[in-house]
């Protein structure tokens, strides 16, 4: 065993009130940092150039050290809102926002030690040859401790922060009152069905047991592949709190970005991700739904890719799948009709919306199938799409043009989307999109 480290964690707040008063001064120390000037300036922007917010330094570190301490659903929001910054936030800002993705504050020692007593047994330094308490990384959920076997097996345990299961309901019941109050939300639309959504989702990622069988499963799946591992779950070590799995090595993808690594590199990988994600999509019918640039893990040593953190994972209808492949094969060929058919089976639209309603949405639509319409490899560190969809999105927004929800279904899958394309970007990596799309199409 290695020596109990000496740095102090703060307990994960638990209470609803407790929570929504953290979550209250996070939104007022976000609403401080954007000021009410660059409040105006957002919502009027319009033109050719999409409007960055402007984040006081010093209001947004305060910002992200709150959900930090929360950790929990909130902070996976602010995770979100904090994966391609670039786009919606100055360098400066997006730079502070990124550090939400890997410094959730670790546990105070004691209550790392109750939690691991709790679902190991009194004795569970015994099953060690060594355990580093000092974690090697603190997510939303849960926190990370490398730790060796007896018989030499490197393991990485996770082990998850005590209330933060309980916590999901209170935080998106606070999350939704505190959205709908500063109108954050589509006038009309009820956002009911996809937070259950989401709230079951993150309930599902909270149970480690859960997570277990789809990091099993997905190891089936994806078998001996050469350019991609799956961690080795260690039953004996793993309860429905604490998830023990084999040691993965390696650096989180969006590293690659760095420039000691090569422009093939870059594009190897965000190509295989790429089609990984369509494979999920159409040959799976089981989909990771959480993009995290850390989930990814690349070892320049073997050109592997290690798959980490399997608690989002969501099984996919054939008929959803269905409806994917309709939309997809209309956006290859670039057919208006066939793209609303395509968007009214995934409740984007609806039968009884006008021509006017529909119209600008369809362009929209149109205008995220760029990337399929490019024949050969799509080169996204030169294009202006992500900012070009970010503001007609925006302008739709403000002019209420979203009045439907789409298939509650459809949520997670998108983050998933949007995340390896925002990858793609990251890495300005060239793609050739169409080809992988046609392979599972045709």
């Amino acid at each position: 065993m290695n020596h109990i480290s000496t740095s102090t964690g703060r307990a994960v707040p638990s209470t609803r009130l407790h929570r929504l008063w953290h979550l209250g001064l996070a939104t007022s120390d976000l609403a401080s940092g954007v000021g009410m000037r660059g409040l105006i300036e957002l919502a009027r922007a319009r033109g050719d150039e999409p409007s960055r917010i402007r984040l006081n330094p010093r209001a947004t570190r305060r910002f992200t050290d709150r959900l930090a301490r929360m950790r929990g659903a909130a902070m996976k929001v602010g995770q979100l809102m904090s994966m391609d910054g670039s786009d919606v936030f100055t360098p400066e800002a997006a730079e502070i926002m990124a550090t939400l993705r890997d410094r959730a504050e670790p546990m105070p020692m004691s209550q790392l030690v109750r939690v691991l007593d709790a679902e190991l047994g009194r004795d569970w330094n015994h099953r060690f040859k060594r355990f580093e308490f000092t974690p090697i990384a603190a997510a939303s959920i849960g926190q990370v401790h490398r730790a060796e076997t007896h018989d030499g097996q490197g393991v990485a345990l996770k082990i998850q922060f005590p209330g933060v299961r309980d916590s999901i309901d209170s935080d998106l019941d606070n999350l939704a009152a505190i959205s709908r109050t500063l109108g954050f939300v589509p006038r009309g639309m009820d956002i009911g069905p996809l937070l259950d959504e989401a709230r079951r989702q993150l309930h599902q990622e909270a149970d480690y047991s859960a997570e277990a069988a789809s990091l099993e499963a997905f190891g089936r799946l994806i078998g001996d592949d050469p350019d991609f591992a799956v961690p080795r779950v260690h039953t004996e070590l793993s309860t429905s709190r604490v998830l023990a799995m084999s040691f993965a090595d390696g650096v989180p993808v969006d590293r690659l970005a760095d420039p000691h690594y090569t422009r093939a590199d870059r594009d190897r990988v965000a190509t295989l991700l790429s089609r990984l994600a369509l494979r999920e999509l159409f040959e799976f019918g089981l989909m990771q739904t959480d993009p995290d640039f850390g989930n990814f893990l690349y070892d320049p040593a073997s050109g592997r890719i290690a798959l980490l953190d399997f608690g989002a994972v969501q099984r996919i209808s054939p008929e959803l799948v269905d409806h994917y492949r309709r939309i997809g094969r209309a956006g290859l060929a670039d057919d208006i009709e066939g793209l609303r058919d395509g968007a009214v089976a995934l409740a984007y639209i609806g039968h009884e919306d006008s021509p006017e309603q529909v119209a600008p949405l369809l362009e929209l639509i149109r205008l995220s199938g760029e990337i399929l319409r490019h024949d050969g490899p799509y080169d996204f560190g030169a294009s202006t799409l992500f900012e070009r969809v970010l503001l007609r999105g925006r302008d739709l927004y403000y002019e209420n043009a979203f009045r439907r929800l789409p298939d509650p279904a459809t949520l997670f899958l998108h983050r998933k989307f949007v995340g390896i394309l925002m990858l793609c970007r990251r890495l300005r990596a060239r793609v050739d999109l169409r080809g992988l799309m046609s392979e599972f199409l045709d």
